[in-house]
Parts: structure tokens; sequence; C-alpha cells
């Protein structure tokens, strides 16, 4: 496995946006003790929210899909860029939570949670490796339909 991140990413014919900045009071991501908490990312094209809408009403699970896997990829930029792209500094990745705005009777959240899952993964190897948490909510943020947000463990 190639030790640079975006070098990952591209090999997966992808390429990692520049990472969003934070659009209220917090930060991109955290750093105690050997842990690297990252804040929640939604999907972004050319900047701007993708994927409007909610599973089971405007968004299809195929588009939900897409949408965990963007969102992950921004995920994987903010890693990135805390990282400065050096995979040898990322022990593992811990946790993934991923957030799924649905209608009250969608309960494919795990089959979309795994647009971002499989993302890490193949990213990352078997540092992508996580347990996860998908949980359906009433709405997210800009009206998306999915946002992630992830820990990671570094190397002391």
């Amino acid at each position: 496995m190639s030790e640079s991140l975006s070098q990952r990413v591209e090999q997966l014919g992808l390429h990692l946006p520049t990472p969003s900045q934070p659009i209220a009071n917090y930060v991109n991501h955290v750093v105690t003790r050997n842990l690297l908490y990252i804040s929640g990312q939604i999907p972004l094209i050319d900047g701007k929210p993708a994927f409007i809408g909610r599973l089971g009403e405007a968004i299809s699970e195929e588009e939900g899909v897409s949408a965990a896997e963007l969102a992950a990829l921004g995920l994987l930029a903010q890693l990135g860029d805390a990282l400065g792209d050096d995979l040898s500094k990322l022990s593992r990745t811990i946790r993934l939570g991923v957030f799924i705005a649905a209608s009250a009777d969608f309960q494919r959240q795990g089959v979309v949670a795994n647009g971002a899952s499989n993302l890490l993964v193949n990213a990352l190897g078997d540092k992508g490796r996580h347990v996860r948490t998908a949980v359906g909510v009433s709405s997210l943020p800009a009206g998306v339909a999915v946002e992630v947000d992830a820990i990671f463990e570094l190397k002391p």
C-alpha cells in the first residue's frame, strides 16, 4: 500500500477534493493523545451540497450509496489534510458514523452506509476497517441525504 493517501484514492479512479472549511463555530478535526476526530462531512460537488433530499422519498437507495461515498471522500480529504497526506502516520480507523436523512419507513440505512465503509476500506486497506453506526434522521445540514464523521487512531 502506498503511503500517500491521495495516491491511494487516485488508484481507485477518484480524486481527493480540497478539504471543506467549517461554516460555523467548530474545527475540521481535533487530535487528542493519539486519536483524530473528524467533524461531519456532507456530500459536496464543486464545493456545493449534493444529493439533496431524503432516502425513501426524493433520493433512491443507489443515490444514497453514492452520497455516502462522496461524503466519505470529503472525510478522506480531511484525513489527508490532518496527516499531511502521509498514511504512515495512521494506525487504523476506529469508528465511522453515518447519518442518513430518511423517511420514517426507510430501513436500509446499513446498505447506504456501505458506500462510505467500502470507500474507507478500499482506500486504506486494513487501516480502513472500522466499527460503524448507521442512523436514520429526519434532516441534515443543507438538506443533504448523508453526513459522515469518524475517529481514527494515529501512530504515537
